[in-house]
């Protein structure tokens, strides 16, 4: 199960990583995957500060391996599966049946708003020129945007909040979270998709306030990959990472249960 560790994870720089702690986070090992469940506070993509500051360079740490390939990558507070391959070759089988689509990714996510059917949001993204945040994505209807499906399954909703499952079926930055924003029903705890873009801004310069206490419902986004499988030349892959604590517990918050998925 991915780490949920809380400590300094939501100031403006994340811990490096503990290779002991790492671990615990391993779904998967042979000698071509390497398959983590990537807890919520951790980027996936190496960064200036040293090797132990991202997933991928905390597992070329721990494998000796100078190089590793992403096959799946996720938001630095999006927690679940990431499949690393140690080879080029099942590098190259796995990122060619991502591209032509081999591959079924489902996430599990707590909703805000009350959802009461499942939604397909087919609605193409590109970059939200009207945001002050510049990463941030949204539908766009002038032909920039680049097609986008999502489909949201409700599996329980109560007291303003869903509990879904979200399969997408292409894969586009911040696709979910943009998608949702777009049906009324933002992910709890998302801060660039949520009430104010301000909140994300406030947290680069300053962490997690009190000021992000009182509008968001979690230190992250409640996102989490579930679910991956992948059908390529060298066989069925299918990965799997437990719901983590924090989104257990607000789920038990908000419904008063974890829903079955």
């Amino acid at each position: 199960m991915g780490s949920n560790y809380q400590g300094n994870s939501f100031g403006k720089d994340a811990p490096l990583v503990d290779l002991d702690e790492l671990l615990e986070w391993i779904i998967h090992e042979d000698d071509d995957l390497l398959v983590i469940d990537k807890p919520g506070w951790l980027v996936c993509h190496p960064s200036k500060n040293g090797p132990l500051s991202s997933l991928v360079g905390a597992c070329r740490e721990y494998t000796g391996l100078e190089r590793l390939h992403l096959i799946s990558r996720l938001d630095r507070e999006t927690s679940g599966v990431v499949i690393l391959a140690k080879r080029p070759s099942i590098a190259r089988q796995l990122q060619m049946a991502m591209e032509k689509y081999q591959s079924k990714k489902i996430y599990l996510a707590l909703l805000r708003g009350e959802m009461q059917h499942p939604a397909r949001v087919d609605a193409p993204l590109g970059r939200d020129t009207q945001s002050l945040v510049h990463v941030k994505q949204t539908v766009r209807v002038d032909g920039i945007g680049k097609p986008a499906e999502t489909l949201f399954t409700p599996l329980e909703c109560r007291n303003g909040f869903t509990f879904a499952q979200v399969q997408i079926l292409t894969g586009r930055k911040h696709q979910i979270r943009a998608h949702a924003l777009h049906i009324g029903h933002m992910v709890a705890g998302d801060k660039i998709y949520g009430p104010d873009d301000i909140l994300y801004l406030d947290f680069i310069d300053d962490g997690w306030t009190s000021r992000h206490e009182e509008h968001l419902e979690l230190k992250r986004q409640a996102l989490h990959a579930w679910k991956i499988t992948v059908t390529c030349e060298s066989g069925d892959y299918s990965f799997s990472a437990p719901l983590p604590l924090d989104i257990s517990r607000l789920c038990e918050e908000k419904l008063g249960k974890v829903p079955e998925f």
